[in-house]
């Protein structure tokens, strides 16, 4: 399913191809050789994504730009079923396993791995043919690889990375934070009542 978002309509090369339940909408390149398969979601919500050459993206995966973070992913990359990236610059050859997790604003370096349920967070650097192992969890930048019983390490450096304010443009510490948070995006989102089916 083809729509367009905001005045842009999705560009798929003809070498490509996209299962009929997979939904593209907005500013949504993807180029020759691409997979995208059944029930994955490319969702352009005010700013481009760009899949390189024989990008795989698999079932049930989303990858979402804001109208702030964009998407670049590059050639010869796999998204697998269930992962999720969000306004994030992939690079070439790069695997990123079911349910993986990849924020806004985080660059995934030529030839990485992310394994399975791994978290790649906001702002967060991985150099070329980093591997974040299975279930953990990627933060800053410099990185630290870090697992998920080290909560309180984890904590410490995102919530110097501030998601709700480089995300949402919220203090965290704004006293109805989730009301004035869900009713912002709330307006954006309601922006696809305009969309327009081209298929």
């Amino acid at each position: 399913m083809r729509f367009a978002h905001l005045g842009a309509e999705p560009r798929i090369h003809p070498d490509a191809v996209v299962a009929p339940t997979a939904v593209i909408s907005g500013d949504v390149t993807i180029g020759p050789g691409c997979q995208v398969l059944h029930g994955a979601v490319l969702t352009a919500e005010g700013s481009r994504i760009v899949l390189g050459e024989h990008t795989i993206v698999m079932e049930n995966a989303l990858v979402r730009a804001s109208s702030t973070h964009a998407v670049h992913v590059g050639a010869h990359t796999l998204i697998g079923p269930m992962a999720s990236v969000a306004g994030a610059d992939i690079g070439d050859e790069v695997f990123l396993a079911t349910g993986t997790r990849v924020f806004n604003g985080a660059e995934v370096g030529d030839r990485c791995e992310v394994r399975i349920n791994a978290v790649v967070h906001l702002r967060t650097v991985l150099p070329p043919e980093t591997v974040v192992p299975i279930g953990w969890v990627a933060v800053g930048d410099p990185v630290q690889l870090l697992s998920p019983d080290r909560h309180d390490e984890i904590w410490a450096a995102q919530k110097e990375l501030d998601f709700p304010g480089y995300v949402f443009g919220l203090d965290r510490e704004t006293p109805d934070l989730m009301i004035q948070l869900t009713e912002r995006y709330g307006r954006s989102l309601a922006r696809h009542a305009h969309d327009r089916r081209l298929d």
